[in-house]
């Protein structure tokens, strides 16, 4: 009984602290940014990312390499959605628009992944699903307030760059599920971040050309170090673990808590109001990751 809970409730848990790290990476990058180009950011997160999931699946003794020819392929395009195109978009985005406008675009990426999840045929979309969507879309739209955005002239192509993000993500969710439930979450990643690294540590180390390293303060290394670890390492071997478990909306769905977490941290750490919009907001979201979450039971059945 223990160990059939601990199966049932596991994904969702590290879900959760997946949310959590992602949640740091604007707040991370915002700082980064200060010291570094972004493609030099991306570099620096997918070569270290590379280093960590290789090396532990070389020391894990399961094999390193792939089943077959055609694997490699699916995987090539998992990394260029998944890590290539999506790290690219989303720190570039991120310096052309504001963290506000970054958060509220975020909302795409479980629309487009259960979409495409359904339409490939690794997620069925019900009426329930979309229900549930819809709650916890409306509950982040309402804790961020569309009218503190920005969509002036200024910020619409980081605009469409964080929205392109959003569709690259929820691509590689809907995608990638079926070869990351056969291979695991380390092997599977570890190939992920091996391919994405041949592009984008390049295209880091040539963007270093424009920084004085030597005038790069402490908190921008910091930070650095802080994307590497939290929402990279951590949260894509977790994402991943999770990914091998349970249908790719509901992984999707838990992108929702990331602002959540984001506001409740600012109220716990820097000071700020505890207002009835953040309670509004938090019961639509939960409500709405519920209903996409929670399994009838005939779905927990045909999963014995």
């Amino acid at each position: 009984m223990q160990d059939s809970g601990y199966q049932k409730y596991s994904p969702h848990i590290a879900l959760f602290a997946v949310q959590v790290m992602f949640g740091s990476s604007a707040v991370l990058g915002k700082l980064a940014l200060q010291g570094f180009p972004s493609n030099a950011i991306v570099g620096f997160r997918v070569g270290g990312a590379t280093l960590a999931f290789c090396l532990l699946q070389i020391l894990s003794r399961r094999g390193f390499f792939l089943d077959k020819f055609s694997h490699y392929l699916h995987f090539a395009f998992f990394s260029i959605v998944g890590v290539i195109f999506n790290q690219l978009l989303f720190f570039k985005g991120l310096s052309l628009t504001t963290a506000t406008n970054t958060s509220l675009l975020a909302v795409m990426i479980p629309v487009f992944t259960i979409i495409i999840s359904a339409l490939i045929g690794n997620d069925k979309l019900t009426s329930r699903k979309i229900i549930g969507v819809v709650l916890a879309a409306g509950g982040v739209i309402y804790l961020i307030d569309p009218s503190k955005a920005s969509f002036s002239s200024d910020t619409t192509v980081g605009n469409i760059l964080i929205i392109l993000n959003s569709l690259c993500y929820g691509i590689y969710i809907a995608f990638s599920k079926k070869l990351v439930s056969h291979y695991g979450a380390l092997k599977s990643i570890a190939w992920v971040f091996l391919i994405a690294s041949v592009a984008n540590v390049p295209i880091g180390i040539y963007s270093l050309q424009t920084v004085t390293l030597n005038e790069v303060t402490s908190i921008s290394w910091l930070a650095l170090a802080g994307v590497v670890i939290f929402p990279t390492i951590l949260a894509y071997y977790w994402n991943a673990w999770a990914l091998a478990r349970v249908e790719p909306s509901i992984v999707a769905i838990y992108t929702y808590l990331q602002p959540l977490i984001g506001f409740i941290f600012a109220v716990f750490f820097l000071n700020e109001i505890f207002t009835s919009r953040l309670i509004l907001s938090a019961i639509l979201i939960f409500i709405g990751v519920f209903l996409v979450t929670r399994m009838r039971k005939r779905e927990i059945i045909s999963k014995i």
